[in-house]
């Protein structure tokens, strides 16, 4: 994970930027693994840990609306995510994870190892995508933090192609 936590900072470095993450079912652990490379804090702008809807609320401005609409563990959530932390800090770049990671919890329709993510660039379009991931609690978490890492490298590798 230390490598791809330093990618993901190498790439933010290179292109002038600063990153936000919003995070529900890693508790934390995006940035942890961030705050684990040495100098993320040129990069690394803030975390927002938000397990609860209250949280995704108050912290991100989730609507009370998409979450009864679609659940915590949805598209529209992430990308509400992206945008709260996109416009609640003063990161330029953002991602947004919420998931099931058990072992309770999962219904017919989400599955426990059901995770959403998001990626965003400020004033750009956000990306979501979501996974089923197999495996215990720990090894859902640890497998979101990692895909949500890769999707930072993924989104401004992007951004090199196109510039």
């Amino acid at each position: 994970m230390d490598i791809l936590a330093a990618q993901v900072g190498g790439a933010l470095k290179a292109h002038g930027l600063k990153l936000a993450t919003a995070e529900s079912c890693t508790g934390g652990g995006v940035a942890h693994a961030i705050t684990d490379v040495a100098g993320s804090s040129t990069w690394f702008e803030r975390g927002f840990i938000a397990y609860s809807n209250q949280a995704k609320q108050q912290m991100l401005g989730v609507s009370e609306a998409t979450l009864n609409q679609h659940g915590a563990v949805s598209e529209a959530t992430v990308r509400e995510m992206v945008a709260g932390a996109l416009q609640h800090s003063t990161a330029q770049v953002a991602l947004a994870v919420s998931g099931i990671a058990g072992p309770d919890g999962g219904t017919a329709d989400k599955p426990v190892g059901t995770v959403w993510f998001a990626w965003g660039i400020k004033h750009g379009a956000a990306h979501a995508r979501r996974h089923q991931i197999n495996g215990n609690r720990a090894e859902v978490r640890a497998q979101s933090v990692h895909i949500a890492l890769q999707g930072v490298v993924d989104l401004l590798n992007q951004l090199t192609e196109t510039a």
